[in-house]
């Protein structure tokens, strides 16, 4: 059966998001993980969708692509189907012809954080390794001890914090209560929850987003940050640590986060909070 590439409507985004899940597993690189979805749904449903690529073989979706700008598309595939040359080939060509609709002409990035053939023939086709990103995972078998800090799952009355927290960190940000909604609305989202830490003397410090995709199934960082006024106390360690207790809460095997290589602070505070590196993987890059 012939692989097509679609773009999903608002309709399809629970298939989208449980395809995701279903194909997070310890023993799988890590990639497009439910959580990304999760927390792009800010932007409302129907923008969700237009960002999604989804490659099927009749129904069964094969590999999902999310347009994460206009010039990045971060992608995952079936864990049973990395080494498929036929999708390798047909994600390749699609990916790199600008009128297919996944990527524009020029510059651009692939983010594919498997091995195999789709990127052997992207880079037969031109593209090129670019700066390297750090999976990062800590393991969840074990309960996880207190980060220092009193953590809030965030509710209504938090969300305010948990949106000043993310402004100071990732300035400039949009990130808004009106954001926070639409996201809590996402379908990935019932697996999720927001966290924000406060320190001794009752300020918002730090926050995070933790997303599960499902029992025995690796979760998700995305994103952590930490208030501008409030860096080098070990806040960010601290929220890592959270982060990973109510992962474990939720039934996910292990707490990953994905760092880049070039941000040395951050990869230390992962580490300090007991997340260890799962070997260097590359984007992959096309000149203009």
């Amino acid at each position: 059966m012939s692989i097509s590439l679609s773009t999903p409507t608002t309709a399809d985004l629970d298939e989208v998001v449980r395809a995701l899940a279903r194909w997070r597993r310890e023993d799988a690189p890590m990639q497009l993980h439910p959580g990304d979805v999760g927390f792009y749904w800010q932007l409302g449903p129907e923008a969700t969708a237009a960002a999604l690529r989804v490659w099927r073989d009749g129904q069964r979706i094969l590999a999902v692509g999310l347009l994460d700008g206009s010039e990045l598309v971060r992608l995952a595939v079936d864990a049973d189907r990395r080494t498929d040359h036929a999708l390798a080939r047909q994600m390749a060509d699609d990916v790199s012809d600008p009128g297919r609709g996944v990527l524009p002409a020029g510059e651009a990035y692939v983010e594919a954080l498997w091995d195999g053939p789709f990127r052997e023939f992207m880079q037969t086709d031109g593209w090129e390794p670019d700066a390297p990103w750090i999976p990062m995972a800590r393991d969840l078998s074990e309960p996880v001890a207190g980060s220092g800090l009193r953590i809030q799952i965030v509710g209504p009355e938090h969300i305010a914090d948990r949106v000043a927290v993310h402004r100071s960190a990732f300035a400039p940000s949009k990130f808004s209560a009106e954001r926070w909604h639409a996201m809590a609305a996402g379908t990935a989202y019932s697996d999720a929850r927001c966290l924000v830490g406060y320190d001794d003397r009752g300020d918002a410090v730090a926050a995070t987003t933790v997303w599960s995709a499902g029992p025995g199934k690796p979760g998700l960082l995305e994103p952590l940050g930490v208030h501008d006024d409030h860096r080098g106390h070990g806040y960010g360690t601290a929220i890592a640590v959270a982060a990973a207790a109510v992962l474990r809460d939720l039934g996910s095997s292990s707490a990953t986060v994905c760092a880049e290589g070039s941000n040395t602070a951050a990869v230390a505070t992962y580490r300090a909070a007991g997340y260890r590196p799962r070997g260097e993987v590359q984007d992959l890059h096309r000149n203009g």
